[in-house]
C-alpha cells in the first residue's frame, strides 16, 4: 500500500495558515533553496500575488510577460538561470484537478550544468502538487490564501459570488473547463457552476437580474436551489422546476434568473439542455464557429409552476463549447455595434488554439478592447468547455 510522502504528512499535521511555511522549510532543508515563494493568481487572473501577512508589501508579478506567468500559462515548470549570481529559479504550477491556483517559485544554487537536475525538479513539482491540495482544504479554516488573491478590495456582492463558485477551471480525461467573471472585483449577478460524477457532468450558467447585493442574493438562492435538487438525484427538468419554485416563492416574479442547464453523459457525449434564459452557447467544430440555438423557456422564478422540458444535444470529441452571458454579446462599442455582431466570432476564432482555462480571460480582455475604457453596463461571463470524449478502454490486462 502506498503511504503518504513526508511532505504530505507534514502538511496534514500543520495548522492551515502554516502549510506554506512547512513546504518552504522542507524545500530549504532538502535542496538548499535560497528562496521559496508562493504566488497565487488574483481574481482578475492578471497578477500573481505573493502569499504573506497583511498588509502586503511585496510587488505582485504580472501573469503576462513574466517567468512565473509563463509557467502558469503553460502549466509546466519553467526555469530561469541567473549566471552572474550562479542561481537557477524554478517556477512550478500549483494546480489541483485542473484548477490553476498559482506558482511555487524556488531559487537554488546553480549546478555545474545549470540545473536543476530532473529528479530535483520532479521533487519540487511533487511539493507544489501537495501544497495545491492543502491550500484548497485550508481555505475552509484560514483567510490567508483568499487574502493573497486580492489585488484590490472586493465589493460585498463580489465576495458572495466568488465564494459561490466551484473554481475557475477543472479537467479530467473527458473534458477541460475554464470560466471567468468580470469585473472581477465588482461582479453581482452572473455565476456558473459545475459538478461531475463517474458518468455525468452538470454545468450551469446563470445571469441574475439587478445589481449589487440584490443580484448576488438572487443568484445565491438559485444556485443553491439547483445544487439541492441535483444532490437529491433529480432530473435536469426537475432541477430547473424546483429552483424556479424557490426563486418565485421568494420574489413572486419580481426578480428572476436567466439560466442554462446542461447534463453531459461522459461515456457518449449525449447531453440534456434546459434553456431558461439569455446565456448563449457557441460551438467550434472542425474549425467552424457557429451559435447553437435551443428552445427558449421561461427564466427561473418568472412565473409560478413553470414546467421545463429538457432538449437533446450531442457533443463530439474535439468540440469546443463557449457559454456566454448577455454582458458579453450585448456589449456595445463606442460606435454602438454589439459585440455579438462580428467581434465575438472573431474572438472565438482567435483563441481556438488556447487551452480551455485560458480562453475566458483572453476573450474578456478582447471585450474590453471592443467596448472601450468606460465602465461596463453589465457584468460578463465566459465559460469554455473542450470535449475530449471518454478514452477507449485498453485490452484486458493492459
Amino acid at each position: 500500500m502506498d503511504r503518504p510522502s513526508a511532505v504530505e504528512r507534514a502538511l496534514r499535521e500543520a495548522a492551515p495558515h502554516e502549510i506554506f511555511d512547512v513546504v518552504r522549510s522542507l524545500i530549504e532543508r532538502r535542496h538548499g533553496a535560497l528562496t521559496v515563494d508562493l504566488l497565487l493568481v488574483d481574481y482578475a487572473m492578471t497578477e500573481l500575488q505573493p502569499v504573506g501577512v497583511l498588509p502586503h508589501t511585496r510587488t505582485p508579478v504580472p501573469v503576462h510577460d513574466s517567468a512565473p506567468g509563463r509557467a502558469f500559462g503553460a502549466q509546466e515548470p519553467y526555469c530561469v538561470h541567473d549566471r552572474p549570481a550562479s542561481t537557477v529559479t524554478a517556477h512550478l504550477p500549483v494546480s489541483v484537478r485542473g484548477d490553476r491556483l498559482g506558482i511555487l517559485s524556488v531559487t537554488l544554487p546553480a549546478a555545474d550544468d545549470g540545473g536543476p537536475a530532473a529528479d530535483v525538479l520532479a521533487d519540487l513539482q511533487d511539493c507544489a502538487d501537495a501544497l495545491a491540495h492543502e491550500v484548497v482544504v485550508a481555505e475552509r479554516d484560514t483567510d490567508l490564501f483568499l487574502q493573497a488573491r486580492r489585488a484590490e478590495r472586493l465589493t460585498l456582492a463580489a465576495e458572495m459570488q466568488w465564494q459561490l463558485l466551484p473554481g475557475r477551471s477543472c479537467a479530467r480525461a473527458e473534458y477541460s473547463l475554464g470560466a471567468q467573471l468580470e469585473p472581477a472585483y465588482a461582479i453581482f449577478g452572473d455565476s456558473f457552476d459545475w459538478s461531475a460524477s463517474a458518468d455525468d457532468l452538470y454545468v450551469t450558467v446563470s445571469n441574475g437580474m439587478g445589481e449589487g447585493i440584490d443580484a448576488a442574493l438572487l443568484t445565491n438562492l438559485c444556485v443553491n436551489a439547483l445544487r439541492n435538487a441535483r444532490r437529491a438525484g433529480l432530473s435536469l427538468s426537475d432541477q430547473a422546476y424546483l429552483a424556479d419554485q424557490a426563486v418565485y416563492g421568494q420574489y413572486r416574479g419580481e426578480r428572476y434568473l436567466s439560466t442554462l442547464l446542461f447534463r453531459f453523459h461522459l461515456p457518449t457525449g449525449e447531453a440534456e439542455v434546459v434553456d431558461a434564459g439569455s446565456p448563449r452557447v457557441w460551438r467550434v467544430r472542425q474549425g467552424v464557429v457557429e451559435p447553437i440555438e435551443f428552445e427558449a423557456q421561461m427564466p427561473l422564478g418568472m412565473f409560478e409552476d413553470t414546467d421545463y422540458v429538457a432538449q437533446r444535444f450531442q457533443v463530439l470529441p474535439g468540440d469546443r463549447l463557449l457559454f456566454i452571458s448577455d454582458g458579453v454579446y450585448d456589449a456595445l462599442s463606442p460606435a454602438g455595434e454589439k459585440y455579438s455582431l462580428r467581434a465575438l466570432a472573431a474572438s472565438i476564432n482567435s483563441t481556438r488554439l488556447l487551452p480551455a482555462p485560458q480562453v475566458p480571460r483572453v476573450m474578456l480582455q478582447e471585450l474590453l478592447g471592443h467596448r472601450g475604457s468606460g465602465p461596463a453596463a453589465d457584468d460578463s461571463l465566459v465559460m469554455c468547455l473542450d470535449w475530449h470524449g471518454r478514452p477507449a478502454a485498453g485490452p484486458p490486462g493492459a
